[in-house]
């Protein structure tokens, strides 16, 4: 299975607390890189990166209020060709399940996903930032039509 990354990504941006200032840098420094695409963002995020670098984003609720999950629904719906999530490894969060989940799904999904600077960096770098890409999905349909226990067994 393949699934078609076109040459406009759609991206997700992230940030915790802590790292909102280093997320808000490195846009105003990739500014004209992130025009080209549709852009995405949680709560406050969002909110901030819309003031400071003046393109339009959509959206989501805050992470903890469940921007998360909206963004994991993403990235199952195939709605999603992105992850920019600078998450702060030295604070533990009140929502950490939500992101271990979106790192999950991420990989699931063969995602491309950078959780500090300098991955984004080569990312945005890559010739496959504003070009058409192919990105290969592991068939999960064994999985799907697996032979269930009897009586639901563990869901």
């Amino acid at each position: 299975m393949v699934r078609t990354l076109g040459a406009q990504k759609r991206i997700a941006l992230v940030a915790h607390d802590h790292k909102k200032d280093e997320l808000l840098s490195w846009s105003m420094t990739n500014r004209e890189k992130l025009k080209q695409h549709a852009l995405f963002a949680t709560g406050t995020t969002g909110t901030m990166l819309e003031q400071a670098l003046q393109l339009p984003i959509q959206k989501l609720l805050s992470g903890p209020l469940g921007g998360d999950q909206q963004i994991g629904a993403m990235i199952a719906e195939e709605k999603l060709d992105i992850l920019i999530f600078f998450w702060d490894p030295m604070e533990a969060q009140p929502h950490d399940p939500d992101v271990k989940a979106l790192l999950r799904l991420s990989a699931t999904y063969n995602l491309p996903v950078a959780c500090n600077a300098a991955t984004a960096d080569f990312m945005f770098a890559a010739p496959f930032m504003t070009l058409e890409y192919k990105a290969v999905q592991t068939d999960y349909s064994t999985y799907l039509k697996r032979k269930l226990p009897e009586g639901g067994g563990n869901l």
